[in-house]
């Protein structure tokens, strides 16, 4: 059996993630490094600190020497620590928001990238980039930052979590073609952005475990 580590920065994804394997790749084995710690130290510094980036990668070599054939990076916000873990770690890193991307810049001209952190805007933007340059694809992206939304749902406040992302994409609606969500902790609101805005919405999760299920050739 194919052993899949997914590591991640918050505990918001490891109990749905399961789920969602068990529904969509329940041939492969699933385990799970969380370390809260990480995104916490992202957003005090509104950055990947040297320090999160070490750890990071310790914890990819942690997985490959527990035995597991792929690691599953679930934040965006460290995105680019996953594609340098590419070049260190002796199994694949794959990115939860890479088959999103890749669906957005193939089928879309001007994508809203909604985040309601700051330090996720810039990564899943590079990935964006790099995916439509890859395609032979040039698309536009405009910002939805939903500030304050992840606070707010930290404190377990969903309605203002829920609310103030809606207002971020309303705020962009009739400027793009379609929606990402930059982080997969976002992904409950995909239906409802789609049905606020009439616009095409896009999240990770599902869609990372799907596009997983292709790369492994299951």
């Amino acid at each position: 059996m194919i052993n899949v580590v997914c590591v991640h920065t918050a505990m918001a994804l490891v109990e749905p993630l399961t789920k969602i394997f068990g529904e969509y790749l329940p041939e492969v084995n699933v385990n799970h490094i969380a370390d809260s710690t990480l995104i916490k130290e992202v957003i005090a510094n509104d950055s990947v600190t040297p320090a999160v980036r070490r750890r990071l990668l310790s914890y990819y070599l942690t997985a490959a020497d527990s035995g597991a054939d792929v690691i599953f990076n679930t934040c965006s916000s460290v995105g680019d620590i996953a594609d340098l873990g590419n070049s260190i770690a002796p199994i694949p890193v794959f990115r939860i928001d890479y088959p999103m991307a890749l669906e957005a810049v193939t089928k879309y001209d001007k994508i809203g990238v909604i985040s309601t952190l700051p330090t996720t805007l810039a990564p899943t933007r590079r990935l964006l980039e790099n995916e439509a340059v890859k395609a032979g694809r040039t698309v536009t992206l405009v910002d939805g930052l939903a500030d304050g939304a992840f606070a707010a749902g930290q404190s377990g406040d969903g309605e203002t979590h829920d609310r103030l992302i809606a207002e971020a994409a309303q705020r962009i609606a009739s400027e793009v073609d379609m929606f990402v969500l930059a982080q997969g902790s976002m992904a409950r609101m995909e239906q409802r952005l789609s049905e606020l805005t009439g616009k095409p919405v896009l999240s990770s999760p599902v869609s990372g475990v799907k596009g997983l299920r292709k790369f492994l050739k299951l």
